[in-house]
């Protein structure tokens, strides 16, 4: 369960990227899929080669706009009109004639049997027919009255958005069951047949493939749809684009209004052996549309259908296979990402590959018409980027509660602070590093508590614990633990401390200092007075979580612990409050004041050290503590010359200036001894202690 909880935002880009796979085969949500469509159809017609993008020449458009209405003087185009267009077309040696008009009534002013004979006598006319559907089912074809539709071919033209957001057209559907059901083609369809010599029933439609007779192949997409590929048309002069009948058009009052034959024959290079497109491009005939260029008028997306299907589709798409296989890349790569823990590098690697893409997949859009998918994987990697940013958030987050948990009680907040803002000074499991051990006990602790009930001896406890870990905590020191009265705390770890020693020692001067109230109050309370030894050592020690799988404790060891746990014990034999060891010393001379106590030897140790009594921040010594130890150290330097009747008056004028002394009573007594059993000449200097204190 562990691993399932780090891995799971893997899961999660996996179903992701899973479902983006689904979603972009069954296109579910298709708006922002074909706004991508029309940004990078953009980007083709203004980059791709000439040859690719510009107008087809083999279709021309005769369009009505405001112009013509104004000449004409009246609207709409009349159908006797329409005849004449029609013929005139047809003697100009049109291919094929298509009118992008229903004519699905008749007309009420007897017009009909002209605009009849026009379309018999041209014989390449092609009407408008439009598809009826209930839901996804298809229920009829509405054609052009029938005197009409006996003497044309036709073609459904329901072309509409792939989104039912959106309104952007940028595709042909091809509906199978119209097929076979009436045997009726889309418009653009069945004009490309008749204009290249292929039969309605030669025309196939399978594998995602529409065959007209082996002549000409179109491949669709899964949903058997064309995708319409815009030219680039130039600007218009007016801050705008132009029209596609602007650059492939001839406006029908130059047919309708010529003045003889020769001026048609003038015009026909510009109609012969081409498809013509009789439509309208007026505003007031509110037959404009929304496509991935911008708004384009009907006649102009049939003639822009019927180029792409000319071409042969030049905008392929993608085989399910081949997206599925782009998907997975991306979604491997961003889960690599998952190898970086730093979020700048890993964010910053994570945009450039969603950036890659979307210029991966536009370069072979615009480059070779090869339409990938791009909404769906790119939400896919953005999610994904969201989702493993949070992974980590949480787990940082989650990092530091338990950092704060685990070190909030007994470390200062500031060495939790920075802990938590960088966790890896915490090395987890155990490392050698420099630092200080502080040991302390209270002396004669067990007749101290003998006079108190055990909820008395708790309170005390309670509050001499808390002042002493206050001190240590705000010296950035790490509390270890209690063992009964007994503290024992280190600096130097989690957070690295180069003054370690410095601070340890700082801290211990202030617990001293703190236990004059305390005994103060205490005293007020009738209970007795205590004295607390305190052990510092520095040096090199073992630091981390040790314990077992169930239980462990952020702790330290090694010979340099021991040394302090020792030392706070050697305080008894020289009636001291604070020992510390010379390493401690050499590392914050610097900062305190000390007198030495002696060389000696500890109890389970052979190496002899040198130790100090800690007395108070530098110069901070004052009064009588300063006279005494200025006379002590007169007093050790006749002991170490073994003048030991010389430093026994010595110290005998130390106790003069203080006389519950600890280390002069000390020395008093040891020389005594030494002048009734002088050492041998061959001794160090070494004192012995015989028992841990």
């Amino acid at each position: 369960m562990g691993a399932l909880n780090q891995r799971y935002d893997i899961l999660v880009v996996l179903m992701v990227f899973f479902l983006a796979i689904f979603f972009e085969r069954s296109e579910s949500f298709s708006l922002l899929e074909d706004e991508t469509l029309s940004y990078r159809q953009i980007l083709r017609a203004h980059n791709a080669p000439p040859e690719v993008v510009d107008p087809l020449e083999d279709i021309i458009i005769v369009y009505t706009d405001e112009d013509f209405y104004t000449e004409y003087d009246q609207f709409p185009l009349r159908r006797v009109d329409l005849s004449t267009i029609i013929e005139r077309l047809s003697q100009m040696g049109a291919a094929v004639i298509g009118v992008d008009m229903l004519l699905d009534f008749n007309s009420a002013y007897g017009e009909d049997p002209t605009l009849e004979l026009a379309f018999e006598s041209a014989g390449n006319v092609q009407l408008v027919s439009q598809a009826q559907f209930e839901g996804d089912e298809f229920v009829q074809l509405n054609k052009a009255i029938p005197r009409f539709d006996a003497v044309t071919s036709s073609g459904y033209s329901n072309i509409s958005s792939n989104s039912a957001i959106s309104e952007t057209i940028g595709r042909l559907k091809i509906y199978p069951q119209i097929n076979e059901a009436v045997g009726e083609w889309p418009y653009a369809v069945r004009a490309v047949a008749s204009y290249i010599g292929v039969a309605p029933e030669d025309i196939t439609l399978e594998n995602e493939l529409l065959d007209f007779g082996g002549l000409l192949q179109v491949p669709l997409n899964q949903f058997n749809e064309v995708y319409i590929d815009y030219p680039l048309l130039p600007p218009n002069g007016q801050g705008g684009t132009a029209g596609l009948h602007d650059v492939m058009g001839l406006s029908a009052a130059e047919i309708l209004f010529a003045y003889d034959q020769e001026e048609l024959e003038d015009l026909s290079f510009l109609v012969a052996d081409r498809i013509v497109l009789i439509g309208e491009v007026a505003e007031v005939a509110h037959d404009e549309f929304e496509t991935p260029v911008g708004n384009v008028y009907g006649v102009e997306i049939i003639a822009n259908t019927i180029a792409s299907i000319l071409k042969g589709g030049p905008l392929q798409a993608a085989s399910g296979a081949l997206e599925a296989i782009v998907a997975l890349f991306m979604m491997v790569l961003i889960l690599a990402t998952r190898t970086l823990s730093n979020p700048t590098p890993r964010n910053l690697i994570s945009i450039a590959l969603i950036l890659a893409f979307v210029a991966a997949v536009s370069y072979v859009y615009v480059s070779f018409g090869l339409v990938l998918s791009m909404s769906y994987v790119l939400l896919a990697m953005i999610l994904s980027v969201i989702v493993i940013n949070a992974r980590f958030y949480l787990a940082e987050m989650g990092q530091k509660a338990l950092i704060r948990d685990a070190f909030g009680q007994y470390l200062s907040p500031k060495v939790v602070a920075d802990l938590v803002k960088d966790p890896e000074k915490l090395s987890l499991g155990g490392e050698e590093r420099e630092m200080t051990a502080y040991f302390s006990d209270i002396a004669g602790f067990s007749s101290f508590s003998e006079n108190m009930t055990p909820t008395e001896l708790v309170n005390v406890l309670n509050d001499y614990l808390t002042e002493m870990c206050n001190i240590i905590i705000a010296s950035e020191g790490t509390v270890d633990k209690f063992e009964g009265d007994a503290i024992i705390a280190f600096w130097g770890a989690p957070a690295i401390q180069e003054a370690h020693a410095k601070l340890a020692c700082f801290a211990s001067i202030d617990m001293n200092q703190a236990l004059v109230p305390l005994r103060a109050r205490w005293a007020e309370d009738g209970r007795p007075a205590i004295n607390v030894r305190m052990g510092l050592n520095t040096g090199p020690m073992v630091v981390g979580n040790m314990g077992s799988a169930q239980r462990m404790n952020y702790t330290i060891m090694g010979d340099t612990v021991n040394l302090a746990s020792r030392l706070e014990g050697a305080n008894k034999a020289y009636g001291s409050d604070i020992m510390i060891a010379e390493a401690t010393y050499l590392a914050a001379q610097e900062f305190v004041d000390v007198r030495e106590l002696d060389t000696l030897r500890v109890v389970g140790k052979s190496e002899p050290v040198k130790v100090y009594q800690l007395l108070d921040r530098k110069g901070e010594t004052k009064g009588l503590m300063a006279d005494l130890v200025t006379q002590y150290e007169k007093g050790l330097k006749l002991y170490k010359e073994r003048d030991y009747a010389a430093a026994k008056a010595a110290f005998k004028l130390s106790l003069a200036i203080a006389e519950s002394d600890g280390p002069s009573k000390t020395y008093v007594a040891r020389c005594d001894e030494y002048m009734k059993n002088p050492p041998r000449d061959d001794w160090d200097g070494v004192f012995t202690l015989d028992s841990k204190g």
